[in-house]
Protein backbone atom coordinates (compact mmCIF):
# COMPACT_ATOMS: atom_id res chain seq x y z
CA UNK A 1 0.00 0.00 0.00
CA UNK A 2 1.03 3.32 -0.66
CA UNK A 3 1.55 5.56 1.75
CA UNK A 4 3.04 9.14 1.89
CA UNK A 5 5.67 10.32 4.53
CA UNK A 6 5.02 11.71 7.52
CA UNK A 7 5.96 15.49 8.50
CA UNK A 8 8.36 13.98 10.94
CA UNK A 9 9.91 11.43 8.14
CA UNK A 10 10.58 14.21 5.66
CA UNK A 11 12.03 15.69 8.55
CA UNK A 12 14.77 13.15 9.26
CA UNK A 13 15.21 12.37 5.11
CA UNK A 14 16.55 16.09 5.03
CA UNK A 15 18.66 15.89 7.94
CA UNK A 16 20.29 12.67 6.88
CA UNK A 17 20.62 14.44 3.60
CA UNK A 18 22.74 17.28 5.51
CA UNK A 19 24.22 15.35 8.15
CA UNK A 20 26.03 13.34 5.20
CA UNK A 21 27.46 16.56 3.62
CA UNK A 22 28.61 17.63 7.54
CA UNK A 23 30.28 14.75 7.64
CA UNK A 24 32.19 14.61 4.06
CA UNK A 25 32.87 18.25 4.96
CA UNK A 26 34.68 17.36 8.15
CA UNK A 27 32.40 18.94 10.62
CA UNK A 28 32.36 16.98 14.21
CA UNK A 29 28.35 16.77 15.21
CA UNK A 30 28.43 17.41 19.35
CA UNK A 31 24.62 17.38 19.28
CA UNK A 32 21.69 16.31 16.77
CA UNK A 33 18.13 17.27 17.67
CA UNK A 34 15.42 15.28 14.99
CA UNK A 35 13.17 17.63 16.41
CA UNK A 36 11.42 19.52 13.82
CA UNK A 37 10.46 22.57 15.06
CA UNK A 38 13.40 22.25 17.87
CA UNK A 39 16.49 24.18 16.90
CA UNK A 40 19.01 24.14 16.09
CA UNK A 41 19.19 20.55 14.67
CA UNK A 42 22.72 20.11 14.38
CA UNK A 43 25.67 21.69 16.91
CA UNK A 44 29.03 21.10 15.02
CA UNK A 45 32.62 21.71 15.70
CA UNK A 46 35.41 22.29 12.92
CA UNK A 47 38.56 24.14 13.19
CA UNK A 48 37.71 24.96 16.68
CA UNK A 49 34.55 26.78 15.71
CA UNK A 50 30.83 26.15 16.78
CA UNK A 51 28.41 25.97 13.66
CA UNK A 52 24.74 25.99 14.45
CA UNK A 53 22.59 24.56 11.53
CA UNK A 54 19.14 25.01 11.27
CA UNK A 55 17.53 22.34 8.95
CA UNK A 56 14.05 22.55 7.19
CA UNK A 57 12.28 20.24 4.52
CA UNK A 58 10.61 22.22 2.44
CA UNK A 59 7.52 21.79 0.40
CA UNK A 60 7.49 21.85 -3.75
CA UNK A 61 6.85 24.65 -5.02
CA UNK A 62 8.31 26.92 -1.72
CA UNK A 63 11.71 27.33 -2.63
CA UNK A 64 14.14 25.61 -0.17
CA UNK A 65 16.59 29.29 0.11
CA UNK A 66 13.71 31.03 1.69
CA UNK A 67 13.88 30.67 5.43
CA UNK A 68 12.14 32.33 8.84
CA UNK A 69 14.39 35.85 9.05
CA UNK A 70 13.23 36.37 12.88
CA UNK A 71 14.21 32.53 13.50
CA UNK A 72 17.22 32.58 12.13
CA UNK A 73 18.35 36.27 13.84
CA UNK A 74 17.78 34.69 16.91
CA UNK A 75 19.54 31.48 16.27
CA UNK A 76 22.72 33.66 15.26
CA UNK A 77 22.14 36.18 18.56
CA UNK A 78 22.62 32.76 20.36
CA UNK A 79 25.62 31.55 18.44
CA UNK A 80 27.33 34.86 18.54
CA UNK A 81 27.22 34.03 22.60
CA UNK A 82 29.39 31.05 21.86
CA UNK A 83 31.19 32.59 19.07
CA UNK A 84 29.69 30.33 16.78
CA UNK A 85 28.15 30.31 13.04
CA UNK A 86 25.01 29.72 11.98
CA UNK A 87 23.31 28.20 9.09
CA UNK A 88 20.38 27.18 7.53
CA UNK A 89 20.11 23.84 5.59
CA UNK A 90 17.13 24.28 3.38
CA UNK A 91 16.28 20.65 1.72
CA UNK A 92 13.36 20.93 -1.45
CA UNK A 93 12.29 17.12 -1.51
CA UNK A 94 9.10 16.45 -3.89
CA UNK A 95 7.79 13.45 -5.70
CA UNK A 96 9.89 12.33 -8.59
CA UNK A 97 7.03 11.25 -11.18
CA UNK A 98 4.36 14.48 -10.09
CA UNK A 99 6.11 17.01 -8.17
CA UNK A 100 2.04 18.22 -7.01
CA UNK A 101 2.05 14.61 -5.48
CA UNK A 102 3.45 14.15 -1.90
CA UNK A 103 6.82 12.23 -1.56
CA UNK A 104 5.68 8.42 -0.74
CA UNK A 105 7.93 5.42 1.08
CA UNK A 106 9.70 3.50 -0.97
CA UNK A 107 9.25 5.31 -3.72
CA UNK A 108 11.54 8.05 -5.61
CA UNK A 109 11.89 11.54 -4.82
CA UNK A 110 14.05 14.63 -6.37
CA UNK A 111 16.33 16.74 -3.56
CA UNK A 112 16.65 20.63 -4.12
CA UNK A 113 19.43 21.23 -1.78
CA UNK A 114 22.20 23.75 -2.69
CA UNK A 115 23.72 23.80 0.46
CA UNK A 116 24.38 25.79 3.93
CA UNK A 117 23.76 29.48 3.97
CA UNK A 118 25.94 31.33 6.66
CA UNK A 119 23.06 33.72 8.34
Amino acid sequence: MRRALTEQELHNLAMNIVGKELEADGFEFMAVNSKPKKNPQFVCIKNKILHFIIVRNVAYPENPKNYDKALLTKMKNHADTFEGKTYYAGVGLSNATDKTLPVYLNEAYNVNYQGLIQI
